[in-house]
């Protein structure tokens, strides 16, 4: 008898759901959709959720749960990441997210949410070389995993997520040579883990997944946002560096205006390309890859391969 599984990844900025059936080590994906929920939204820099969030997430859930209710009996997971495990007031949210959608909400940690993310990613590729660094792009961290044969031997979540700096560095329209200095020395700083931990290894490929990645794939191919699946796919560094260079000299209009731009990363686009280029620099990372699988899908592998 085939097991089927409804994952929803409440994140800062949007509300993830995957659906799945999985049998004997073998899986089949039937939907995955995002709701919009910005979270971070006048609040995230002082690590407090808003009854403003609190609706947005309350509506993407239950659009979440109309979908799910297309499908026969599935286990239904919610997980939680950033925004609400760094908040002060995350106990009022839980109950009330249990209040009003019966679900229990499942806050994980940094090091769980890096893991189950690798998980995701390993599903996505067949062999994951020495010296990969695995990089999940979000709106309340960022989490980074390095690996040797096929495993994972550093992770780490740093709390650089782009909602966070959107609200400490707000940017001009288009953001200014000074305001990029400003974030990229910031996000410097904050990652002087990293830099320790790489500082002896020549990073063989840089895979990354979740929102910006997705984005820039589709702003390389020219595709509507959600319309390619994609589970891996190479993003060269000369196609990179075009997209960055267009975006951090673009307005809001110009970005709403591109093909591929999906209207949550208008405003987040250019601080998460500033941070690619940073570490794609710092580590002299020669080769890109992006998949649409990150943690949603390591909570499929652990079903998977418990």
């Amino acid at each position: 008898m085939n097991h089927r599984i409804a994952i929803i990844d409440l994140g800062t900025n949007t509300c993830n759901l995957l659906i799945a059936e999985y049998q004997n080590k073998t899986y089949r994906i039937h939907y995955q959709g995002k709701e919009v929920v910005k979270l971070g939204k006048n609040g995230i820099d002082k690590n407090k959720l808003t009854e403003d969030g609190l609706e947005r997430a309350i509506l993407a859930i239950r659009k979440h749960q109309e979908r799910i209710s297309q499908f026969e009996s599935p286990e239904v997971l919610i997980i939680a990441t950033s925004a609400i495990r760094d908040a002060s007031n995350k106990d009022w949210f839980q109950h009330e997210i249990k209040r009003q959608t019966g679900l229990d909400l499942l806050v994980i940690s940094g090091e769980k949410e890096a893991d189950l993310i690798f998980k995701g990613v390993k599903l996505a590729f067949d062999k994951i070389e020495d010296h990969t660094l695995i990089l999940d792009i979000g709106g309340g961290s960022n989490e980074f995993i390095l690996t040797k044969v096929g495993e994972p031997i550093w992770k780490e979540s740093f709390p650089l997520g782009m909602a966070r700096i959107i609200e400490q560095i707000p940017p001009s329209d288009p953001i200014t040579p000074e305001e990029i200095s400003r974030i990229s020395s910031y996000f410097e700083t904050g990652l002087e883990k990293l830099w320790n931990e790489t500082r002896n290894s020549k990073i063989s490929w840089l895979i990354g997944c979740s929102g910006a990645f997705d984005t820039l794939a589709d702003l390389i191919d020219q595709t509507e946002p959600g319309t390619k699946t994609r589970i891996k796919q190479e993003i060269t560094i000369q196609d990179f560096n075009r997209i960055y260079h267009l975006l951090i000299n673009s307005t809001t209009a110009e970005r709403n205006a591109m093909k591929g731009m999906e209207p949550i990363r208008i405003e987040m686009i250019v601080p998460s390309v500033i941070f690619i280029k940073l570490i794609v620099d710092r580590l002299n990372i020669q080769k890109i890859a992006q998949t649409d699988f990150a943690l949603r899908e390591g909570v499929l592998s652990e079903r998977i391969f418990s």
